[in-house]
């Protein structure tokens, strides 16, 4: 290596030469940070480290489309600069088992290698779903503890426990040569877990002591004043809920691998001699591996099959389910559109949706909480009952935080940009200068020493959207035609030319969908078949690609004029040789 201090620092014109206490070793070198998920949106978790020839990644998410894109599954992010630097990918840390961490690993590993540490529970849901998309076999993975110090290339990273709405949720402490950054991950500060298991803010603060470089941490609740309540709250409102059900069935709708409130929810119905039906794939599957890694504690015979619910009368089922972000094909979304096969939504049904909704699904699980109530059902959801507590720490805990571990440089993470610069604030008011504090962007890249913290050229980012089975293959423009099309509708013209001449044969045929009746809007139509004919008449076309781009501009300008709509326009032409 060289001894040159200046070398690889990567500062830029920012950095003066006399701010530099010339030493000629490896602390002069920079350790970089860069975001490829996870900022200025809620999901897609992935930040990348590097320090010297080596790379780290902290979580590796994926995100659920909104209302913007119509017909995708998943949203991940892009992985090029990950691939681009796969010889150096030493290893995968992972935070804690919720999708927006652990749900894109099943699609990196399919390009890359790299061994992943991850708690005990962690690791068991991500085999499960390493092994659904058949990379199991080739994927290397290692069960951490908090307390445990993972040697891995030029970094030597620590996990600490924190509390989340997940068991064996971690913060790492990452440490090289430029220094230490603590990485807190998602998390709150409960003193009364459902688990026992309390934040260790003694090791906060006993790291502190090294002169934290930088603290990355979670800005999903930086606007919210005071702390985040306990679970056990949850518990309490419950078992009231339970009370207040009687004779009815209960459905409870929580995200599937929010562990403690299936647990709370199980409790309570064993108290009230409730059996329990577990509906939805991936919540079946969490709870078996939560239970048999004893994670949980559900009493023999609590658990029973959805085909058994005819078995038991309403007062003896409490059912838990997935969709309680209205997702499409969730099982609440089509218990509420009638679409369920096995359960039927009625009058006699208490639904208690244990969650609030993520930023930008507030209509969809409105709609799905209206379409419940119109089948008669009595819905309790957080506006009403404390049925949700979040996972996330709110301003004062995030002040506790700061002042605990006390780093040089500050970069909020986990959040839309409101959340982001409200975490800014708060790092602000307790001391942090505003210049040591970094608001970044997916693809922000900084470098940071004891010397220095600068933003670097950005790396690529993005988002890569599966469809189905395609990975990445559907592209913005198919988006903005399925928007269209949603929106706007489908304006077909046909008709019929002669092949070397391209003088029309016959009258043109239109077709709409989505768009209007033709019975409501004859003279439009009429207007179209006149334009058309018109066009054709001009003629000095040099091919049917040229007359269909024609047809396409003039017809939709038309229509936009008339009706102030904008359908997708697809003239289908047939070219006749006689």
């Amino acid at each position: 290596m060289s001894n040159n201090p200046f070398e690889n620092i990567g500062f830029g014109s920012k950095l003066r030469i006399d701010d530099l206490v010339l030493q000629s070793n490896e602390a002069n070198i920079p350790m970089k940070i860069s975001f490829l998920g996870g900022i200025n949106e809620v999901g897609k978790n992935l930040t990348v480290f590097e320090y010297g020839e080596d790379m780290i990644l902290l979580d590796c998410g994926l995100a659920f489309p909104d209302s913007t894109l119509p017909g995708v599954d998943l949203v991940l992010p892009d992985f090029t600069y990950i691939e681009e630097n796969a010889d150096r990918l030493k290893g995968i840390f992972i935070t804690h088992a919720h999708e927006d961490h652990i749900g894109g690993l099943a699609y990196l590993l399919q390009k890359v290698h790299a061994p992943i540490y991850a708690t005990l529970l962690a690791v068991n849901i991500i085999a499960s779903k390493l092994e659904e998309h058949d990379v199991l076999s080739t994927a290397v993975m290692h069960t951490i503890e908090p307390g445990d110090n993972v040697a891995c290339g030029n970094f030597m990273v620590e996990a600490i426990h924190v509390n989340h709405s997940v068991p064996d949720a971690i913060a790492f402490a990452i440490r090289t040569d430029a220094g230490t950054i603590i990485h807190t991950g998602d998390f709150k500060i409960d003193f009364t877990p459902i688990d026992a298991d309390v934040i260790d803010l003694t090791r906060f603060a006993e790291i502190s002591k090294e002169n934290v470089l930088c603290m990355l941490a979670d800005s999903t609740n930086a606007e919210r004043p005071g702390y985040t309540e306990s679970e056990k709250i949850v518990g309490e409102t419950l078992y009231q809920l339970f009370q207040k059900a009687g004779n009815k069935r209960v459905i409870v709708a929580t995200f599937a691998s929010n562990i403690h409130r299936i647990q709370q929810i199980i409790s309570t119905s064993e108290a009230m001699g409730r059996k329990v039906v577990l509906s939805g794939r991936s919540i079946e599957n969490v709870v078996k591996i939560a239970n048999e890694l004893e994670y949980m504690n559900i009493k023999p015979g609590t658990l029973v099959e959805i085909d058994q619910i005819n078995e038991y009368k309403d007062e003896q089922l409490t059912i838990i389910t997935t969709g309680s972000q209205g997702e499409t094909m969730s099982a609440l979304t089509r218990m509420s559109t009638g679409m369920h096969r096995r359960i039927k939504i009625g009058p006699n049904d208490m639904i208690i949706i244990s969650a609030t909704p993520i930023p930008g699904n507030e209509k969809t699980v409105d709609n799905v909480i209206n379409d419940l109530i119109k089948l008669g059902a009595e819905v309790a959801y957080s506006k009403m009952y404390d049925v949700h507590v979040s996972g996330h720490a709110c301003q004062e805990e995030l002040k506790l935080m700061l002042n605990l571990v006390k780093p040089k440089y500050y970069i909020p993470i986990h959040g839309e940009q409101k959340h982001l610069i409200a975490n800014k604030k708060i790092a602000q008011s307790v001391g942090v200068p505003a210049e040591n504090i970094f608001v970044v962007n997916n693809g922000t890249s900084i470098e940071i020493s004891e010397y220095g913290a600068f933003e670097v050229q950005d790396v690529p980012s993005g988002r890569v959207i599966v469809d189905g089975y395609g990975v990445g293959d559907i592209g913005n423009i198919v988006i903005r035609d399925r928007t269209q099309l949603g929106d706007e509708g489908v304006f077909i013209i046909g008709i019929a030319v002669e092949y070397n001449t391209l003088e029309l044969i016959g009258e043109p045929i239109i077709e709409s969908r989505g768009f209007t009746f033709v019975s409501e809007n004859e003279e439009i139509y009429n207007e179209v078949i006149d334009l058309v004919k018109n066009i054709l008449k001009r003629g000095n076309f040099p091919g049917t690609n040229n007359l269909k781009s024609k047809i396409r501009d003039e017809v939709g300008r038309l229509i936009y004029n008339r009706i102030k709509r904008s359908p997708i326009i697809i003239p289908l032409i047939i070219d006749l040789d006689y």
